[in-house]
Formats: C-alpha cells, structure tokens, sequence
C-alpha cells in the first residue's frame, strides 16, 4: 500500500448508518487500524445488530466492495411507486429466476430490491408461493423495511407498515 488513508478522506464515520450489499443496513462502530500478514490496515467495523454481526471492511475496499451510505427520501419514494407497478415475471424456469432475484438482493439497490418484492408479492386470490419463492419474498421485504426504517427514522414494524400500503396500491391499479 503506497498511500495511506487518514481518517479525514474517509467516505464514512463512526456512528454512521450504511448499507452493505449482501447484509443490509448496519452501523460504522468505528474505524480501527488493524495488522493483517504484517501489514497495517485501516478498516470500518460495521455492527450488524439484526443478524448479530460485525463486519471489518477495509476502507480503500468499502466503495469497490459496494457499501454505501442510506438512500435519499427521493430513492425511497421512487421504490416505494416500484412497488405499485404491475409484476413483471419472466417466463424462464424457476432456478433461473431465483439466482436473479438473490442476485438484485444482493445488490444492496434499493430499486431492485423493490422489484423483486413486487414481482414475488402475492394478493390473495393469487395463487400460494412455493417455499423458496416466500424466502426470497421475505428476505426483500425484510431488507427494503430496514432501510426504510433507518431512512425515516421509524421502527421496523412502520417501515412493513409503509411498505404493505404501497403493495396494497398494486391491487387498486
């Protein structure tokens, strides 16, 4: 490593909400120097309090590795009218479907969350989803209401709340 970081270029500070792709939204706990195979590595450790887990990202890798600060009020709304359009379901068989669905969930973007949601969100004349299909349903969902939730700073059960709202204008149109 030629140049050094100091804490003052950094992208993110401690106490800051992030998003990481394949976890969701956690918190920058702080920023350590850590000695790795006898190099000196400045990373953040990022608090996962959800899934009860801490995370150290180099920080000249945070931005290539995909972490990113909370969405704006202006992407959320525009997930929150993604979630109102009309399903759009490719007609390639299930496996295909399921490892683009992950794929998008593990984007960390809010807009492709949103559309796996509501390609994957059933109304109840529709019919039940197979096992796999409410697991990717459910962990969209869970993802989307987190951010959310730490967008507008409401609880998790708010955020669902916003986000069945938005589902249920599907329906209407």
């Amino acid at each position: 490593m030629a140049k050094t970081e100091t804490t003052a270029d950094l992208e993110f500070k401690a106490g800051q909400k992030i998003v990481y792709p394949a976890h969701g939204v956690g918190t920058v706990t702080a920023i350590e120097q850590q000695q790795v195979a006898g190099m000196t590595l400045e990373v953040y450790v990022v608090s996962f309090d959800q899934d009860k887990m801490i995370l150290r990202v180099p920080t000249n890798r945070a931005t290539a590795s995909g972490m990113r600060a909370l969405a704006g009020s202006k992407l959320v709304d525009d997930a929150l009218k993604t979630l109102g359009g009309k399903a759009r379901i490719k007609r390639t068989m299930w496996s295909r479907r399921a490892q683009e669905y992950e794929a998008k969930i593990n984007s960390g973007d809010l807009i492709s969350i949103a559309e796996v949601v509501r390609d994957l969100h059933r109304l109840e004349d529709q019919p039940e989803q197979s096992y796999s299909e409410r697991q990717l349903y459910e962990s969209a969902l869970d993802r989307m209401a987190r951010e959310l939730s730490a967008v507008e700073s409401i609880d998790h059960d708010k955020a669902m709340e916003r986000l069945a709202e938005s589902l249920a204008k599907k329906k209407a149109a």
